[in-house]
């Protein structure tokens, strides 16, 4: 297993340290379809990457919790959107992760493999298929085109164009710890 950061064991944390793990590790988190802990107790995939900068870690376990558990997108829009990001920056964990999600939020795995492949997934909804045309948009380009703007602005509003830009920023940043830790994917992705 490669981790370019040491797996950090609940017994050896700092007190900030395990304050973090133990919101990481605690429910609504804890209790979805990926495995964010090997069976040791330490953390897999992002997670461990920010039990090594426990202020910054918290603040962004915090957002992350906040786009997931409390945000406004529709689950199968988020789930798709997070999907595409995994896939553009070859964020292995994110996508073995949400594509679990997005599984169980009702997205097909038809448009999963059209997602991989770079399709937009024919059954989209409109709403669907502006989230993602916006998500390639700003994962590409300096600025969101017009029409791809209009377009997302009718179906998301003000508030669901900011929820959805900080959601692929949140997601763009978890791929960047993913990379600089090597963090692989859980052996064992099944049991958790």
């Amino acid at each position: 297993m490669s981790n370019r950061l040491p797996l950090l064991q609940p017994d050896s944390m700092d007190q900030s340290q395990r304050r973090l793990y133990e919101e990481i590790t605690a429910p609504p988190r804890a209790n979805g379809p990926f495995r964010i802990m090997y069976d040791d107790g330490a953390l897999a995939g992002p997670f461990n990457a920010l039990l090594h900068s426990p202020a910054i870690g918290n603040a962004v376990q915090a957002l992350g919790a906040a786009l997931r558990f409390g945000g406004t997108l529709p689950d199968r829009t988020r789930e798709l959107v997070i999907c595409a990001v995994a896939v553009a920056l070859e964020a292995e964990y994110e996508w073995y992760a949400h594509s679990r999600v997005a599984l169980a939020v009702g997205v097909t795995a038809a448009e999963l493999d059209q997602l991989r492949a770079g399709v937009l997934p024919e059954s989209a909804s409109g709403c669907e298929s502006a989230a993602l045309l916006f998500t390639g948009a700003l994962l590409r380009e300096a600025s969101i085109p017009d029409a791809v703007h209009a377009q997302t602005l009718e179906y998301l509003g003000h508030q669901g164009i900011v929820e959805l830009t900080v959601l692929v920023g949140y997601y763009r940043t978890l791929a960047g710890l993913l990379a600089v830790a090597d963090a692989p994917i859980p052996a064992d992705p099944v049991s958790q």
